[in-house]
């Protein structure tokens, strides 16, 4: 099993930057598609960025120029660089790790936007 823990989370002003940290259990993490999720109050979790095994990137719109997903395969941690924070950004972060039809989720860390 893998075990995912996020970190890295807090309250932010508008136009702010946090970093969340996922941290990853086991050998084989390189192996693995990593994401981030969110979800809102009243809302679905949705994913905001993905990094491939092969290191491809993939971005929800509303977040595309602002967030930056990277991994470290020797740590084995990945990370989510967020700057121009918005209060529509506020969530309940989820980090995500998937291979074939396997996906494993953290506990989630709080983001909050606001003034």
């Amino acid at each position: 099993q893998v075990h995912l823990v996020e970190s890295g989370g807090g309250m932010v002003q508008p136009g702010g930057s946090l970093r969340l940290s996922c941290a990853a259990s086991g050998s084989a993490f390189s192996s693995y598609a990593m994401s981030w999720y969110r979800q809102a109050p009243g809302k679905q979790r949705d994913m905001v960025a993905l990094i491939t095994s092969g290191e491809r990137t993939n971005y929800a719109d509303s977040v595309k120029g602002r967030f930056t997903i990277s991994r470290d395969n020797i740590k084995n941690m990945v990370y989510l660089q967020m700057n121009s924070l918005k209060p529509e950004d506020t969530a309940v972060y989820y980090c995500n790790a998937g291979i074939g039809v396997i996906d494993f989720w953290g506990q989630g860390t709080q983001v909050t936007v606001s003034s």
